[in-house]
Formats: structure tokens, C-alpha cells, sequence
């Protein structure tokens, strides 16, 4: 299932790299020499991974650049942190020839790309992710923004990476919450475009909870290809790119009502649930396909219900403020069957506020 080479995913200005290798942290510089131009580089990364790539954790020598620095957490993926950084480059006189490596999980692959997009109307960047979901998902695609209190991404750009550097031998330092949250995103993938990807997930559980580099390398890549295919095709979300959206309708609504106390990968697994049962009682999808997803995440040791009571008129009434909503009503993207999505109503489609109230019961 593995390829060789770099997965390249398009766009409406040309193409970048992702690289999928373990080890290729190491080659950070002359990667960026490579894709980014000979302009001063700065990295922006949060303290506990700066902090780990410095102690040579991550494999490769520490970074000798200048770095902007952030605290770990979701919580600075702000506007507040995004003025901090930009003044900072303005302050240090980066100019337009300069460069962004945004090492870390999403929240700084999305700060940092942020930034990018929006210095002086823009400049490249490169992803290192260091955590699995970044890797596999977030890191692809070119989407950067930060949070608001009105809800998760709702300020942002796209603005493509000029490379993304995909080590999962970096992995190995990530903490176990973190790294089976990830794996809510390599199941959505399966769910969404490929079910052979996800029944060899259903095989491979147990290489994949002990790390396996081969298994985690073949993860990475193939969720990857998957999303690549799809952005490629549908850039700025104008279609079927709301598929990788399975999940987090109910995901980001969760993460909103609960103040983040629910970390992204667990919001995205409940999520899943949640929208197969919505998708079932629809009729969208036959019975059965909940059942065999809820068994996968729970093999990978994600949560299928919710540790404590959350209301569920708070978290219907998250799901108001969603980028898929129109004129004001709550659309999900619904699978048909297990590797494919619905697509009769554009790709997303709205549901009975009593249904959605029978769907969220499935994770209660």
C-alpha cells in the first residue's frame, strides 16, 4: 500500500511535496533551502516541542535559526497569539523574501500558517508536524486560521504550504492521548473515500497502537493520498471537499460547548458516531455502518460516549455556528457506506432538529 516518493497535492497556483519518510526532520534545512528561496527563516513552533526538537528528541540536531515560541494548546490558537507573532516579524524586519517552518501539531501548523497567509499579504511557509493528527490531516491542504469565541476556525485563510515534511519517526515522543487521537482522522479517511483503508486498519490495530514505524508510515501516507485527492480537486471547499468534514459538525459543537475540555482527536471520534447514527436514522446509510466504525475507534482507544453529561440544547445550538451551515440551517456531511459519502444534496445535508437530538443520544 506504501508508494515511494513524495504524495503532491494541486492548487489553483501550482503543487507542493509531502513528504512521508521517517527521518526526514533531519533534512529540514535543506528542504526549506529547497522549496522556500534563500530569504531569512524563522520557525514558530510551541514551547514544549521547540523544547523537544532542542534536546534532540525528535531525531535531528536542534534548530540554530531564530524561533518565536507559544505556549502548547489550543487556547493559543487566538487572535491575541497571531498579533503577537506578526508584530514580532515586523518588529525584526522580516521581509517579504522570508519564510515560516511551523513545527508542531495543528494548532501550529494552522497559528503559524496563519501568520504566513497574512504577513505582508503572504509569504511561504513549511509544515513539520509532530503529532499524528497534524500529519495525517491537518498539515494537508492548505486551510489556516485561528479560533474566536463564537466557534473553531472561523477566522482564516487558505494559503498552500510550499512542502510538508511528514516524520513519523517524531512520533515516538508524542503522548498517548494525543497519539490515538489522531487516529480519529486515519478512520475518518477510511470512512470517507476508501473502505479497503479501513478494514486493513481493522487488521493492523494492534501495530498501530505499539507505534510500528512501517504501519505508522503506511497510516500517514495513505491518509495523506486520500486527503490530497480531495483538496486537489475542490481547493476553497466549494464541494466535495466538505467530505472531510465527516464527523466535526458534532466534533466542533462538542469542543465549543465543553470549552475544549474534550481534546480534538476524542471530539472527532464521538463526532463519528454520532453523524453514522444521524446518517442511519436518515436513511443515508445502511445499519450497520455506526457499529463498525464505533468498533474500530474503540479498538484504537478512543471513546464511542461521552465521560460526563454534556446539554444537548448547548450543543445543538454549537452546531448553529458551522462552515458548512447555510442560511442559518445545520448541514452535515454524511457517509452512504463505508468508503463512500453521500452526495444526492451537494455533498451535506440538513436533518429534523428531532433527529439530530436521536443521534447525539447514540454517544450519551
Amino acid at each position: 500500500m506504501v508508494g515511494t516518493g513524495p504524495v503532491i497535492v494541486s492548487h489553483a497556483l501550482g503543487r507542493y511535496p509531502v513528504y512521508v519518510s521517517p527521518g526526514v526532520l533531519g533534512r529540514l534545512e535543506s528542504l526549506v533551502g529547497e522549496h522556500a528561496g534563500s530569504g531569512r527563516v524563522v520557525m514558530i513552533a510551541d514551547a514544549t516541542v521547540h523544547g523537544l526538537l532542542q534536546s534532540g528528541r525528535l531525531g535531528r540536531a536542534p534548530w540554530t535559526g531564530p524561533a518565536l515560541l507559544f505556549p502548547a494548546g489550543e487556547r493559543s490558537k487566538s487572535r491575541e497569539q497571531w498579533a503577537r507573532l506578526t508584530d514580532a516579524l515586523l518588529a525584526d524586519g522580516y521581509g517579504r523574501d522570508s519564510a515560516v517552518v511551523a513545527l508542531g501539531g495543528g494548532v501550529t501548523g494552522d497559528l503559524a500558517g496563519f501568520v504566513a497567509a497574512t504577513y505582508l499579504r503572504g509569504i511561504p511557509y513549511l509544515q513539520a508536524p509532530t503529532s499524528l493528527l497534524a500529519m495525517l490531516d491537518a498539515s494537508v491542504g492548505g486551510k489556516t486560521g485561528v479560533d474566536t469565541p463564537h466557534g473553531k476556525n472561523l477566522i482564516g485563510a487558505f494559503h498552500p504550504p510550499a512542502a510538508v515534511l511528514a516524520d513519523p519517526r517524531v512520533l515516538v515522543t508524542l503522548p498517548e492521548p494525543e497519539y490515538r487521537g489522531g487516529m480519529a482522522e486515519a478512520v475518518k479517511h477510511g470512512l470517507i473515500a476508501d473502505a479497503e483503508y479501513f478494514a486493513w486498519m481493522e487488521r493492523e490495530s494492534e501495530a498501530l497502537l505499539r507505534r510500528d514505524e512501517s504501519a505508522l508510515t503506511q497510516l500517514v501516507r495513505r491518509s495523506v493520498e486520500i486527503k490530497a485527492d480531495v483538496v486537489s480537486a475542490d481547493e476553497r471547499e466549494g464541494g466535495r471537499r466538505a467530505i472531510l468534514n465527516a464527523g466535526h459538525t458534532v466534533a466542533h459543537a462538542l469542543e465549543q460547548a465543553t470549552g475544549y475540555e474534550i481534546p480534538h482527536g476524542e471530539a472527532v471520534a464521538l463526532g463519528l458516531v454520532a453523524e453514522c447514527a444521524l446518517a442511519e436514522a436518515l436513511g443515508v446509510a445502511p445499519v450497520g455502518v455506526g457499529r463498525r466504525v464505533a468498533a474500530l475507534l474503540s479498538r484504537l482507544g478512543l471513546p464511542v460516549r461521552l465521560a460526563r453529561a454534556v446539554d444537548t440544547d448547548r450543543l445543538i445550538g454549537a452546531m448553529t455556528i458551522d462552515k458548512k451551515n447555510r442560511s442559518g440551517r445545520v448541514r452535515f456531511a454524511l457517509p452512504r457506506e463505508l468508503g463512500a459519502m453521500d452526495s444526492q444534496s451537494g455533498w451535506t445535508r440538513e436533518a429534523p432538529e428531532a433527529t439530530i437530538r436521536t443521534a447525539v443520544a447514540a454517544i450519551a
